[in-house]
């Protein structure tokens, strides 16, 4: 539990800083330190915070009860199998009418939901395991599943549930079989599974408990608003500075084994050249202390074993499967990791338009990342390097990706901003307990003055879409890519907590264009449509439950934004956007890729969401299903990714050296711009020549 005057300091203030030790009354920490942990007499003091400052919700009604309630149960079944429909809504209603109780710290009901889930949980293992074990199981190819549980619900009654479990047995053993997996081996690693979940479950800390439920409370207020852990907010963190001190891998949970995934460029793993992709990690020491075995455990807890401070070692046992499987292990010296993946990079392409050779610089920033200590990385100082390297590239014109950009500092997006315009507005800010505020560009400076094109995607959110705004409103450059962006206006102010306890994101205010509006769900408008694969209504912010609607403000551009004395820029006119895009579509109709692409996409359109275990097995047939396992994993990972970073992380794991053709067609309609430009521009000086 936090103690009151560490409560009444976080009310007062805007940022809490522990300067003493936090009283607890709630379980030890699974490291066995003495750091405050969550309790039930904590929640509803947060949950008071949250009101207190967000940007539309400042007291409890029914509906934000009844919306704290539906996601706990989301939650906790989140595969709509463990209870009935009927079940479910007595719970809602029983959690809706406890809120308040719990809000005075009276937590019996979310103990009692825990035990019921318990049972429920070693009931339906029990069922899998007799259902897939059963000497005449096959799998029915003919069995149809709706993939999504928020479209099937929950069941009407037994009969249904038991049906329904088979289907979600058969789908997840057919995915083992597509996998070149032996039968009776993807029995057991099916059960397996629901084993480890039960225990997954059952370890649960009662902080994580509370964790759980305080998200649920503040998902409801909307779906970026999130309680993060210690240990999500470390993670927070190491995503904003792009820096952590461990050993450089990239880990993956399957089936119980901790999977190296990939070896990231520069960590210390790297350089050891011993580990290789899909080794499994059983067992972690630290030093020359006694060997854990990590077989099991949780992800969470294993990266947390193998992290740690820089010159320190961890030494691991690793299996690795080949013609036979070797067992070794491999002593690892802890190193500063540089996360190279979503820093800023340039290259340079080159293109030969109407006979004319042009040098494209091509500036992939996959975030907005940075540090309050000069001395760290920082996002707009490695861009400001790179447009120096690319004048001196002698670049014709500049193509800056922001397809996989899933936000960040916004700090730093309205620097960069400002390294093409000349000074002025770049966003406003909005709150309803803040002042109306606008971030300008204060630099007189214009470090990149050529010709501009942005490509944006599904994906690009937050700082993403306000640097894509500003840039569109004063017309400085010609946004490409998917019909929208991801459409997330709103902004989120973290607020640490006692050291242990974590940090409350919360959603304080809205972001708005120098035009007025906001990029609240509506997001950023291609001035060309490129579309991507992720050019879908069901990719973005109007479709996360409880999104906030969109507003507006009064226009607040700057006239100064483009300088008078020749040191200024040429504005993209509607008349040439009209000319680019005219020229982008002739060129799409004819491109394979991207016709593909089309297909693919109307294709997904029509889908109703209803899949046939047949396409799965089907050899020439590829299919996704991956997520049909990813309900297994209940209601213990009280801090998710935020809603727009995961389709980021989804949209980047493809190599960023990869050239798509929605990159490619980019270009193309860069060369346009560099030669329709510089024609405008030679037309001018003509004229104002005579």
């Amino acid at each position: 539990m936090i103690r009151p005057s560490w409560m009444r300091l976080l009310l007062a203030l805007l940022v809490c800083l522990a300067l003493v030790p936090a009283t607890t009354h709630g379980d030890a920490r699974r490291d066995g330190s003495a750091a405050p942990v969550l309790g039930c007499d904590d929640l509803g003091e947060l949950m008071t915070y949250y009101l207190r400052r967000h940007v539309r919700y400042g007291e409890v009604d029914e509906g934000l009860r009844e919306r704290t309630s539906a996601t706990y149960m989301e939650r906790v079944d989140p595969q709509r199998t463990l209870f009935l429909a009927a079940e479910s809504r007595r719970w809602q209603k029983r959690l809706q009418g406890a809120f308040d109780g719990i809000r005075g710290g009276q937590c019996a009901p979310l103990q009692e939901l825990r035990e019921e889930v318990t049972k429920r949980l070693a009931a339906e293992e029990a069922a899998v395991r007799a259902f897939v074990k059963a000497p005449d199981y096959r799998v029915d190819e003919k069995a149809r599943l709706v993939l999504d549980p928020e479209k099937r619900g929950w069941p009407k009654d037994a009969a249904t549930r038991d049906e329904l479990l088979r289907t979600l047995s058969h789908f997840q053993i057919s995915n083992y079989l597509n996998a070149k997996i032996q039968p009776d081996e993807a029995e057991d690693k099916l059960v397996h599974r629901y084993e480890l979940r039960t225990r997954r479950w059952n370890e649960q800390s009662q902080e994580e408990l509370f964790a759980g439920f305080l998200n649920s409370f503040a998902n409801a207020l909307d779906p970026h608003s999130v309680y993060l852990s210690a240990d999500d907010l470390e993670d927070f963190q190491i995503g904003m500075q792009l820096s952590l001190e461990g050993i450089g891998v990239a880990l993956s949970e399957r089936d119980g084994y901790a999977v190296v995934e990939e070896i990231i460029p520069g960590g210390a793993a790297d350089r050891l050249r011993v580990l290789k992709p899909q080794d499994k990690i059983i067992a972690v020491a630290e030093e020359n202390g006694r060997f854990v075995d990590v077989i099991d455990m949780r992800l969470r807890d294993i990266v947390r074993l193998i992290r740690g401070r820089k010159g320190t070692q961890v030494r691991l046992t690793v299996l690795r499967q080949g013609d036979e499987i070797e067992r070794f292990e491999v002593a690892i010296v802890r190193d500063k990791i540089d996360l190279e993946e979503q820093a800023a990079k340039l290259r340079v392409e080159e293109r030969e338009i109407e006979g004319r050779k042009l040098r494209l610089a091509v500036v992939e920033l996959p975030s907005f990342y940075g540090d309050r200590d000069p001395s760290k990385r920082q996002g707009s100082r490695d861009l400001a390097r790179i447009l120096e390297d690319a004048k001196e590239a002698n670049a014709d014109g500049l193509l800056l990706d922001l397809s996989r950009n899933g936000g960040g500092l916004l700090e730093d997006a309205v620097r960069i901003s400002g390294f093409f315009i000349s000074e002025g507005a770049v966003v406003g800010i909005r709150g309803t307990t803040e002042r109306s505020r606008v971030l300008n560009d204060s630099d007189e400076s214009v470090q990149y003055r050529g010709p501009l094109v942005v490509l944006t995607s599904r994906v690009s959110a937050s700082a993403s879409e306000i640097l894509a705004g500003a840039l569109q409103d004063y017309r400085r450059a010609v946004i490409v890519g998917d019909d929208q962006t991801f459409g997330k206006g709103t902004v989120q102010s973290v607020f640490p907590l006692p050291p242990g306890l974590g940090a409350l994101k919360v959603t304080t205010a809205l972001f708005f264009r120098p035009g007025g509006a906001s990029t609240q769900a509506a997001g950023v408008a291609s001035d060309v449509v490129i579309p991507s694969p992720f050019n879908l209504d069901l990719f973005g912010e109007s479709k996360l439950p409880y999104s906030l609607p969109p507003q507006s403000v009064s226009p607040f551009p700057s006239g100064e934004a483009n300088a008078g004395n020749g040191e200024g820029w040429t504005p993209v006119t509607p008349d040439l956007v009209a000319e680019l895009r005219a020229r982008s579509e002739a060129r799409q109709r004819t491109d394979e890729a991207l016709q593909k692409v089309r297909e693919e996409l109307a294709e997904r359109a029509r889908d109703d969401g209803v899949l046939e275990i047949a396409e799965i097995l089907r050899p020439e047939k590829k299919t996704d299903t991956a997520s049909l396992g990813e309900g297994l994993d209940v209601g213990v990972a009280p801090g998710a990714a935020s809603p727009e970073t995961a389709a980021a992380e989804s949209a980047g794991r493809a190599r960023r050296d990869e050239k798509t053709p929605q990159l490619e067609e980019a270009l193309r309609v860069l060369a346009d711009l560099v030669v329709l430009q510089t024609r405008e521009v030679g037309a001018r000086e003509v004229g104002a020549a005579r």
